[in-house]
């Protein structure tokens, strides 16, 4: 139940925000959950953290903000990129959660479990919230097909098992990657275009992840 109502609001809202902002600025704005993760384990189930991995996490962050092209012709904030930080908080949580039930339940049962729950809730809030209306065709099946198979159900798989192995605080990290694809699989198809401080904040993610192995390769060898 709390895979699910944590699932089923962070797409309804991150879903929301994107018919207001951009593809790329939807990704970087939702990695912060990357950020965020460590910090919601810290207050809600008391992790500890060291100063690597914190000062790991502040690059990152740091590096997402640059990412987010900020007074580089971006207009600020809008509709959509608010929404889409409650998306980040939510997927945050999310995060923590996958981290805490993978290591106690099975991964493909978790996926299974919340994935149909999620289907009905996003359902029940559409019919709440709008007048839904289906124009079937050959492109909107495929993209339905990718979205519920490869995007959620193989891909939180995935994530269920390799979070067995790894720290919310190394997952995060590696979640950094996110926004990059998402801007360069925008930029393929739509033509997004980049500027110097997005590559910089690129870089600032990759030192971020070097710094956290090496700092939790320290402890783990103290």
């Amino acid at each position: 139940m709390i895979l699910t109502l944590l699932l089923a609001s962070g797409f309804a809202t991150q879903a929301y925000g994107l018919q207001y902002t951009t593809p790329a600025r939807s990704a970087f704005i939702v990695a912060m959950s990357s950020v965020l993760a460590p910090f919601i384990a810290v207050i809600l189930l008391r992790h500890r953290t060291g100063w690597m991995v914190v000062t790991a996490l502040l690059l990152a962050g740091l590096g997402i903000y640059f990412l987010t092209a900020p007074g580089a012709g971006g207009g600020g904030l809008n509709k959509g990129d608010l929404w889409t930080l409650i998306t980040a908080v939510v997927f945050g949580g999310h995060i923590v959660a996958v981290s805490e039930f993978s290591k106690q339940f099975d991964a493909q049962r978790l996926v299974w479990l919340q994935l149909p729950g999620t289907a009905i809730g996003s359902l029940i809030v559409a019919l709440l919230l709008e007048h839904l209306r289906f124009d079937w065709s050959l492109s909107l099946v495929g993209a339905l097909l990718f979205l519920s198979v490869m995007s959620t159900a193989v891909a939180l798989i995935w994530q269920f098992r390799a979070q067995r192995e790894m720290s919310s605080a190394r997952a995060s990290l590696i979640f950094c990657f996110e926004p990059v694809f998402a801007a360069l699989t925008s930029w393929l198809f739509w033509g997004e275009t980049f500027s110097g401080s997005q590559a910089f904040g690129a870089v600032l993610i990759l030192v971020g992840m070097v710094v956290a192995v090496v700092g939790e390769a320290r402890a783990e060898a103290a």
